[in-house]
């Protein structure tokens, strides 16, 4: 009696958790599943592949593994793609940057940081971040970007002080490490300095999808107050490596610079083995016509 009784009890048991947690644990599992294209986000950065076909890629595998048919993730890219239009307008001002750089914009900036000869590229580049973070979370994001001041203005003027600071021009490795730490300063600048807004798109996504999603209801202004330390702590220490930048273009400046000193002392060396066996053949010339003008006599 008492084992038919603990069998029912754990049948009961069994039937009890197959229906209220089996659900639970396949929510559980299909959640996990969809993580996988953060992993995949995460994989393409690393391998530097093309960011475009990484984040679409990342895109549709999610889609697939949320259960959304290929139509729905086609409709969802679409309302992205509208209702994210603005992020295209850089495109517009694209004809007046090169219209502006063919009249001599960058040579008036390399002319401009060549005055100012207390600033090097790392001070540059750090004046600059905290200049951008400052006015991204004024909610300024169009006051900077790399189509409208990176390219045109931040890395020409990067580049001056660099070659001013070392009186010749920059080896094409040094020229595109300053170029790739100037477009870095704008994407780090702007992407922890714009959650401070409170009305900025990413602050309105987070409490949209989350209030939408979860229930939650999140205050948008808590949302921008816990930003501040995040952007504080971004602001230290991205600032803090662009002032350790200097010291990697002393370092690469160097190295780019041994080679030649190396060449010219070799060439100086070759010069010098040239000119004694020169010495010894004009020194055994002496001696034999010595001895031929002995002979004949």
């Amino acid at each position: 009696m008492f084992g038919c009784s603990t069998i029912r009890i754990v049948l009961a048991c069994n039937r009890l958790t197959t229906v209220l947690v089996a659900p639970y644990l396949q929510e559980r599992r299909s959640t996990v599943l969809v993580l996988i294209g953060v992993v995949l986000v995460v994989a393409g950065f690393a391998l530097r592949l093309n960011p475009l076909v990484v984040v679409t890629t990342a895109g549709i595998v999610t889609g697939l593994l949320g259960g959304l048919s290929p139509l729905r993730i086609l409709n969802e890219f679409g309302n992205g793609f509208a209702g994210s239009r603005s992020v295209t307008l850089f495109v517009v001002v694209l004809p007046v940057i090169g219209l502006i750089e063919r009249f001599g914009l960058q040579e008036q900036a390399r002319s401009l940081i060549g005055k100012l000869t207390f600033l090097t590229a790392g001070r540059l580049l750090a004046t600059y971040h905290v200049i951008r973070q400052v006015t991204a979370a004024l909610g300024l994001l169009s006051f900077g970007g790399h189509a409208q001041t990176i390219r045109p203005l931040v890395y020409p003027m990067a580049e001056g002080a660099a070659e001013r600071r070392y009186g010749r021009k920059l080896p094409e490795k040094v020229a595109e490490k300053i170029k790739g730490h100037a477009g870095a300063v704008d994407n780090v600048a702007a992407f922890f300095g714009e959650d401070i807004f409170v009305a900025v798109g990413s602050i309105l996504l987070i409490t949209g999808f989350v209030d939408a999603t979860y229930g939650l209801k999140l205050d948008a202004l808590q949302i921008a107050l816990w930003a501040i330390p995040t952007a504080l702590c971004a602001l230290v220490i991205h600032a803090g490596r662009l002032l350790y930048f200097d010291r990697q273009l002393d370092r690469m400046m160097a190295v780019a610079s041994s080679p030649a000193l190396s060449t010219t002392t070799s060439s100086n060396k070759l010069d010098a083995h040239d000119d004694e066996i020169a010495l010894s053949l004009a020194e055994t010339g002496e001696v034999a016509n010595t001895d031929r003008s002995e002979g004949d006599r």
